[in-house]
């Protein structure tokens, strides 16, 4: 996996995971992966083994006695959404180290298992209480454990909002919307202003430009106008963002074009 899509589970304290336990419990939440954890047959050495098989690839997990640098931005997103995170995030002293091996997967396929295999760890440790997708998006481990179980399920049902936050800003007299974690995926984020919707149909449409991009790749171009009917055009543009310090986006605005 590309290091971009490297997370972090939080632990209340450190822990070693019983890597066959967790095969187990992701063999039971996935029943249609193969899985297994690799060692040399005894079942010491695959409990120890930071390696387990999700399908066709390989992640590793890593425990590590300390806690996650702090990144006070990362923390404060997350507070929008889930208002205990920065006590998760001050009281957390140890952390497991989750990735994919190799870099040929596509980002989506990586993705998908390596939330499947966070969720069949957070499932067999109770000292679990947060996850860190990509260093960019922050949230609860029991929300995790539950919404990971749809890893594997089609477009556009799968958990996108775990590798995905969508946050809201104000621009003048207009709203927008800013995603943050859609780059690990497509190399740029959505920055979406509009002085004609609402601030929840505003996110609808932010989610679901997201979850097209994560399933068929940057396909929208430089200049494309989108929409869902003909009375609706949304010019998007590659730039780099003037609201958010330089971000690569792919800036959307529904004014006239």
């Amino acid at each position: 996996m590309s290091s971009s899509l490297l997370s972090f589970i939080l632990l209340d304290d450190p822990a070693t995971p019983d890597m066959s336990a967790v095969t187990k419990v992701l063999r039971a939440r996935h029943p249609e992966l193969t899985t297994e954890t690799l060692g040399d047959g005894a079942a010491q050495a695959q409990a120890n083994s930071p390696l387990i098989r999700c399908g066709n690839a390989l992640v590793a997990v890593m425990s590590m006695p300390a806690p996650i640098p702090h990144d006070q931005g990362l923390w404060a997103r997350a507070a929008t959404t889930w208002p205990e995170s920065k006590a998760v995030a001050a009281r957390h002293r140890g952390h497991l180290i989750v990735s994919m091996l190799g870099k040929g997967e596509q980002p989506l396929v990586a993705a998908r298992g390596t939330t499947a295999v966070i969720g069949a760890l957070i499932a067999a440790m109770p000292e679990a209480c947060g996850v860190v997708w990509a260093g960019r998006v922050a949230r609860p481990a029991e929300l995790w454990l539950e919404t990971s179980r749809d890893a594997f399920a089609p477009y556009p049902d799968y958990p996108f909002r775990l590798w995905v936050d969508i946050l809201p800003f104000r621009s003048g007299a207009k709203i927008g919307a800013v995603t943050m974690g859609l780059s690990a995926f497509v190399d740029r984020e959505i920055e979406f202003v509009t002085a004609k919707l609402t601030l929840s149909a505003l996110f609808d449409k932010v989610a679901g430009l997201s979850a097209y991009l994560i399933e068929h790749g940057s396909v929208v171009k430089d200049g494309d106008t989108i929409g869902a009917t003909a009375n609706e055009r949304i010019q998007v543009r590659y730039t780099n963002s003037d609201a958010f310090g330089g971000l690569p986006v792919f800036y959307c605005t529904d004014a006239s074009v």
